[in-house]
C-alpha cells in the first residue's frame, strides 16, 4: 500500500514543474488525483501516464483567479472519488519583475492574486471538504524568497509567498481542533520552466546553484517528495511549519 492510498487529492498548477511531479508523485501512492491548471493538453498528457500506470486521475483545466473554477475543482472531487483529502496548491507565477517604483498597478494585484488571493480562494472552497476526512492535508507552495532572502526586482512576488505563510499559520491555528493540518512549503531553485526563466544562460544558472549550500538546483520530483510528507500520515504531528526544501539557500553565505 502507498503513503496515499485511498486517499483524494487536488493538485493546481500541475501542468508542469514541482505540480507536475507532484501529481505523479502522489498517485504513485495510491491518491485519486484532480489535476487543475489552464492548458489542457498537458493537463489530458498528465492523467494519461497516471492512468496508464493503473492510477486514478481527472484533469479539469481553467484558471486559477477564477472563484467559480476553484470551487468545480472540490466539486469533481466529491463526485468523481467521493471525498477530498489533500489539497496542493501550488499554482503561482513570478510576474512582472523590476523596481518598484516602475511597477504596474495590473502587474503587482496579477502577482499577488495569481499566488496569494487564488491560495485563500481555494482554502476557502477546500476546507470544508478537508474537514470532513477527519484528518486533511492542506499545503501552500510558498518561497525562501520574501521569508529568509530578499531578492531585488521581486517585490510582488515575495510579498505575495510571504503571505501564504502568514495564511498557513492562520490556518493552521484555526482548524486544528479539528484535525486538519496547515503547511506551507519553501522550495529553493528548482529545474522547472519557471525557473528557468529566470536562469537564463549558463552563468545565471552557475550563480543561482552557488546561493546553495548543495550547489545545485533541485529537482521538482525532490520537492514533490517533501510534498507527499506534508500530505501524508508521516507529517501527522506536523501543522503550521514553512518547511524549507531550499538545499540550504536561506543559511548560505558563502
Amino acid at each position: 500500500m502507498g503513503l496515499l492510498t485511498d486517499k483524494t487529492a487536488i493538485v493546481t498548477g500541475a501542468s508542469s514543474g514541482i505540480g507536475y511531479a507532484t501529481a505523479k508523485l502522489f498517485a504513485a501512492q495510491g491518491a485519486r488525483i484532480v489535476v487543475a491548471a489552464r492548458r489542457k493538453t498537458e493537463l489530458d498528457e498528465l492523467v494519461g501516464q497516471i492512468t496508464s500506470q493503473g492510477g486514478r486521475a481527472i484533469a479539469v483545466a481553467g484558471d486559477i483567479n477564477d472563484e467559480k473554477y476553484v470551487s468545480s475543482l472540490v466539486k469533481t472531487a466529491i463526485d468523481e472519488f467521493g471525498d477530498l483529502d489533500v489539497a496542493f496548491n501550488n499554482a503561482g507565477t513570478l510576474g512582472v519583475m523590476g523596481p518598484v517604483p516602475d511597477m504596474q498597478m495590473s502587474d503587482w494585484h496579477e502577482t499577488l492574486d495569481t499566488n496569494l488571493t487564488s491560495a485563500f480562494v481555494c482554502a476557502k472552497h477546500q476546507i470544508p471538504a478537508l474537514l470532513k476526512s477527519g484528518a486533511g492535508s492542506l499545503i501552500f507552495t510558498s518561497s525562501f524568497v520574501g521569508n529568509t532572502v530578499g531578492m531585488p526586482g521581486m517585490a510582488a512576488y515575495a510579498s505575495a509567498k510571504a503571505g501564504l505563510v502568514g495564511l498557513t499559520q492562520t490556518l493552521a491555528a484555526e482548524y486544528g481542533p479539528q484535525g486538519l493540518r496547515v503547511n506551507a512549503l519553501l522550495p529553493g531553485g528548482t529545474d522547472t520552466p519557471m525557473g528557468r526563466s529566470v536562469t537564463t544562460s549558463p552563468e545565471i544558472t552557475e550563480f543561482v546553484q552557488g546561493l546553495h549550500a548543495l550547489k545545485r538546483q533541485a529537482t521538482p520530483e525532490e520537492i514533490a517528495n517533501s510534498a507527499l510528507y506534508l500530505a501524508s500520515d508521516m507529517s501527522s504531528f506536523t501543522t503550521g511549519t514553512a518547511l524549507f526544501t531550499d538545499g540550504g539557500v536561506s543559511i548560505t553565505r558563502t
